[in-house]
C-alpha cells in the first residue's frame, strides 16, 4: 500500500532500513520527569541530532511537534498507564487511530505486556488497532514486554522472543522490546520476530560506551535500530548523544569514533 510505504519512510530511513525513534511518552507513565519539562526544546536537540522520530501522548503534540526546526517523525502512543496505578502493567487505550490521523501523526504505537493479568485485553486492542491500521495504511509499532507475575527476567531470550512474535503475529509493521544482554540471544529474537525490531533503552544506562555498544551489537545481528527514550532526554546533551547513535545506526560508526561525538 503506498500511503502507508510513504508513512514508513517518515519514521525509518529508506536506504538503511533502520531508525532512531526518541519515546517521550513517560509524562504519562511517571510525570514531567527531567528532559521533557521543556518538550520543545528536547525534541529540537533531538531533530538535529539526526532521530528519525519522536513518540508523543496526543496532548502534547502541539508543544513540540513541529512548526519549527528540522522536521521529524511523529508517532502518536495510543495506550497508557500510570506508575501510581494498583497495576500499572495493564496498559488501556486512551485515543484511536482516527485521533492520530487527525493530528498528523505518520504511524502510531500501543504498549502491551505479555503475562500480565491484563494480556487478554491488550492483545485484543492490539488486534483490532492493527486492522484499523490496515484500513488506513498507517504503519503500527507495538511496545512488546515480558512482564507480569510469572516474569522474572524482562530480559529473558526465551520470553523475549515469544513478546516479538505475538507482535508480527497479530499485525504489527514494527516491534520495540528490550535487548536480551548480547548478540547471541538477540539474534534469535530478530528471526522470530519476522518485522523490523527495535530496542529499547530501559533505565539510563551508566555509561555513553556502554549505550553504544549495545545499539552496535543489536545491529550486528539484524536489529533494525533503537526507540530510546531517558537515554537521549536526560543525556548530558541530547542532540550530541542522538547524533552519536544515528551514525551508528545509519553509517556504522564504531563506538570508538561515535564517542568522539560527546567530547
Amino acid at each position: 500500500m503506498i500511503g502507508k510505504r510513504i508513512r514508513m519512510e517518515r519514521i525509518i530511513d529508506r536506504k538503511t532500513n533502520r531508525t532512531v525513534i526518541a519515546p517521550m511518552d513517560h509524562g504519562v507513565s511517571i510525570g514531567p520527569i527531567k528532559g521533557i519539562v521543556n518538550i520543545s526544546e528536547t525534541i529540537e536537540g533531538i531533530s538535529k541530532g539526526g532521530a528519525n522520530a519522536v513518540l508523543m501522548h496526543k496532548g502534547i503534540i502541539e508543544q513540540g511537534h513541529r512548526g519549527y526546526g528540522k522536521d521529524i517523525g511523529l508517532i502518536i502512543h495510543l495506550s497508557a498507564s500510570t506508575s501510581l496505578s494498583p497495576d500499572p502493567n495493564n496498559k488501556v487505550l486512551v485515543t484511536s487511530v482516527e485521533k492520530a490521523i487527525q493530528l498528523g501523526a505518520d504511524a502510531v504505537s500501543v504498549h502491551v505486556n505479555i503475562g500480565s493479568e491484563t494480556e487478554s485485553e491488550m492483545l485484543k486492542e492490539l488486534g483490532e488497532i492493527a486492522e484499523t491500521c490496515s484500513q488506513w495504511g498507517l504503519p503500527l509499532l507495538a511496545m512488546m514486554y515480558p512482564r507480569g507475575e510469572k516474569i522474572t527476567n524482562e530480559h529473558d531470550v526465551e520470553l523475549v522472543k515469544h513478546a516479538a512474535r505475538v507482535g508480527s503475529e497479530l499485525g504489527v509493521d514494527i516491534v520495540k522490546t528490550n535487548y536480551t544482554g548480547d548478540p547471541d540471544s538477540f539474534k534469535q529474537v530478530v528471526e522470530g520476530a519476522l518485522v523490523p525490531v527495535v530496542i529499547a533503552g530501559g533505565p539510563k544506562v551508566d555509561t555513553d560506551r556502554e549505550l553504544l555498544e549495545m545499539v552496535r551489537d543489536s545491529l550486528e545481528v539484524g536489529g533494525a535500530g533503537v526507540a530510546f527514550g531517558r537515554n537521549l532526554f536526560q543525556a548530558k546533551s541530547p542532540q550530541k548523544i542522538t547524533k552519536a547513535i544515528s551514525e551508528v545506526v545509519h553509517n556504522e560508526m564504531d563506538v570508538e569514533e561515535a564517542l568522539k561525538i560527546l567530547d
